[in-house]
C-alpha cells in the first residue's frame, strides 16, 4: 500500500509546475534559455548580429599557441622526431611516475607488454613499446593524446608537459632494453658480469 501511495504522489508532482514550467522542464532550462546562437540576429547591438568579432589580441582557445610540435607532437604535418623540450633528470622521473601510473597497467613496468591487464585481454594485445624503437618522440606523444588502436586518449588525465616526460621515459626504456652491453660504463658492465642487481 505505501509503494502504491508513493508512486501516485510521484506520478502527482511529475505534472506539477515550477515557475511556470512543468516539473520535468525545470532539469532542462539551461537548454532551454535565452541565448544567442551561432549566426542569429541579436537586437542588443546596432548591426543586429549576435555572434561578435573578437577583440584585437584575442586568440581562439581552439588555435594552437606556442610551438605546435610541443602542443601537437606535429610540425609541418610531420611527427617530431626529438622531444622539443629539455630532457632533465627531473623529467624522466616525472615520466616515471606517471607511467608507472597510467601506462604499465597495459604495457608493463618495463614497456614490454608483459602485464596483468595484458594477459587478460581477449582482443589485440597491447604492443611492446620497447619494439617500437624506430617510431618518432611525436608518435608516442600522439597516441597517449589521441588515442591508438583500442588504446584510449589519455589528454584528459596526463596534461601536455607530462606526455613529453612520459615519451621520454618510454625512450629511455627502449634504450636500456637494447643497449649492448659493450656500450654501458664499464662498473655497470662490471656489475652485470658479477650478476648484481639494482634497487629501485
Amino acid at each position: 500500500m505505501k509503494v502504491a501511495l508513493f508512486l501516485l504522489g510521484l506520478g502527482v508532482l511529475s505534472g506539477c509546475s515550477c515557475y511556470g514550467t512543468r516539473a520535468s522542464d525545470v532539469l532542462q532550462r539551461m537548454e532551454q534559455q535565452d541565448k544567442v546562437l551561432p549566426y542569429a540576429q541579436n537586437d542588443l547591438y546596432a548591426d543586429g548580429r549576435g555572434m561578435r568579432t573578437p577583440p584585437e589580441g584575442t586568440i581562439s582557445r581552439e588555435a594552437v599557441v606556442g610551438s605546435p610540435g610541443i602542443s601537437t607532437g606535429m610540425v609541418n604535418g610531420e611527427l617530431v622526431t626529438r622531444i622539443p623540450i629539455p630532457v632533465t633528470s627531473e623529467l624522466l622521473a616525472r615520466g616515471r611516475h606517471r607511467f608507472e601510473i597510467v601506462c604499465s597497467n597495459c604495457h608493463g613496468l618495463v614497456g614490454n607488454g608483459d602485464s596483468m591487464v595484458a594477459d587478460n585481454m581477449a582482443t589485440r594485445l597491447p604492443p611492446s613499446l620497447v619494439a617500437l624503437g624506430a617510431r618518432p618522440a611525436g608518435f608516442f606523444f600522439q597516441a597517449i593524446s589521441l588515442g591508438y588502436g583500442l588504446m584510449p586518449s589519455f589528454a584528459g588525465e596526463i596534461p601536455t608537459d607530462e606526455r613529453w616526460a612520459v615519451v621520454a621515459y618510454v625512450q629511455a626504456l627502449q634504450l636500456s632494453q637494447n643497449a649492448p652491453v659493450n656500450s654501458l660504463p664499464a662498473d655497470v658492465q662490471r656489475r652485470l658480469r658479477e650478476g648484481q642487481t639494482w634497487s629501485r
